[in-house]
C-alpha cells in the first residue's frame, strides 16, 4: 500500500499534471466568459438580424419517434459561435503575447564571444 502512495504521489506531484490542473480550473472560469459573449452579444445581435427565428420547435417524425432536429441546429449554431468567440479571444492573446516577445531586447553579446568573433573574421581575412 506505501508503495502504491509512493507512486500516486510521484504521479500527482509531476508538472504535466499540476498545470493540467490549472489549465482546468481556468479553462472552467474562461467558459463563463465565452458563454456570456455568445448568450449576451452574439446570440441577441443573430436574432436581430434572422428576425428571432428559433429552431427547437423544428421537427419530424418517422413511425412513433419524433426526430427534434431543431435542437440540433440550435446546437450546431452555439457550437459555432462559441467557437468563433475562442477563435476572436485566442488570436488576441496571441496577437498581445507576439507583441510582448517582439519589445523584449535583443541580449548582449558578451565581451569574450566579440573578441572572438574579431578574432575569426581576421582569420577569414588572412
Amino acid at each position: 500500500m506505501r508503495k502504491f502512495y509512493e507512486e500516486f504521489k510521484k504521479f500527482a506531484m509531476r508538472g504535466n499534471v499540476l498545470d493540467m490542473a490549472v489549465g482546468i480550473i481556468i479553462g472552467g472560469a474562461f467558459t463563463s466568459i465565452v458563454n456570456s459573449l455568445v448568450n449576451d452579444i452574439f446570440s441577441p445581435v443573430i436574432g436581430l438580424i434572422t428576425g428571432g427565428i428559433d429552431f427547437s420547435a423544428l421537427s419530424f417524425g418517422i413511425g412513433g419517434a419524433q426526430i427534434m432536429i431543431g435542437n440540433f441546429i440550435n446546437a450546431v449554431i452555439s457550437f459555432l459561435l462559441v467557437a468563433f468567440c475562442v477563435f476572436i479571444l485566442v488570436k488576441a492573446v496571441n496577437k498581445l503575447t507576439h507583441k510582448q516577445e517582439e519589445e523584449k531586447p535583443a541580449p548582449a553579446k558578451p565581451d569574450d564571444l566579440i573578441v572572438l568573433e574579431e578574432i575569426r573574421d581576421l582569420l577569414k581575412n588572412k
